[in-house]
């Protein structure tokens, strides 16, 4: 599985630079040049590690890391003035991990970063799965890191067209699997609406069309 990283600081260049220097170690980034972007792109992104610069325009970096790990144990490096110890202890009294002064070499952020994500990977992985561009993390869809809107009856179609993935499902298995009843009264058409909707959802987040096949007479397949 890709890491993907959240680079906040308000500098362009500053961003350009940490996110050149993950992309060339495998890692994939967005950036946000201040606290409100990066909150909207932590709350939609399956955001594995967090690079955040202590001084933002509209927040600083010690409370936005307090804001994020009330509900999150995502791993967060914060970077630091060289040399202004007052800046790192706040950083790490909300909640940081890590921290990065600067100047600092690209080398020496990678291996930070490398290091962070491997400590805390397993612990943070055991409920996300990865088909192909779609990754299931707890309760959300994500197709190639976009968020896909989904329903819990279609979140719950969803996995039961993974697990029997490039398989043709009859539709008394999604109504069994799914909706946990073997009656037929409606159940066709029931299925029918509730694959429509996720197919749009669905293609809407970036997934093609016709990812989710209706086989007629027969169920629906699913190939990612």
């Amino acid at each position: 599985m890709t890491h993907l990283v959240l680079v906040v600081d308000d500098e362009k260049q500053m961003t350009e630079i940490v996110s050149f220097a993950l992309q060339t170690a495998g890692f994939e980034t967005v950036v946000a040049h201040d606290g409100a972007t990066a909150w909207k792109l932590f709350q939609s992104r399956p955001i594995s590690l967090i690079i955040l610069d202590r001084m933002l325009p509209d927040i600083s970096g010690a409370t936005l890391a307090q804001r994020i790990r009330a509900s999150s144990d995502v791993p967060i490096i914060m970077l630091t003035a060289l040399g202004d110890t007052e800046q790192r202890v706040a950083g790490l009294e909300a909640g940081a991990d890590d921290y990065i002064a600067k100047p600092f070499s690209p080398q020496e952020l990678i291996l930070r970063a490398k290091a962070i994500v491997r400590r805390t990977a397993p612990a943070r992985e055991e409920d996300v799965s990865t088909y192909g561009p779609v990754t299931i993390q707890s309760d959300t869809v994500y197709i190639n890191s976009e968020a896909a809107d989904l329903s819990e009856i279609e979140l719950k179609l969803f996995r039961c067209l993974l697990n029997h993935h490039g398989e043709i499902v009859p539709v008394r298995t999604l109504l069994n699997e799914v909706w946990e009843t073997s009656s037929s009264a409606g159940g066709r058409n029931l299925v029918k609406t509730t694959v429509y909707r996720l197919r749009k959802k669905l293609a809407e987040a970036g997934m093609a069309e016709d990812t989710i096949q209706s086989v007629r007479g027969r169920g629906y397949t699913l190939h990612v």
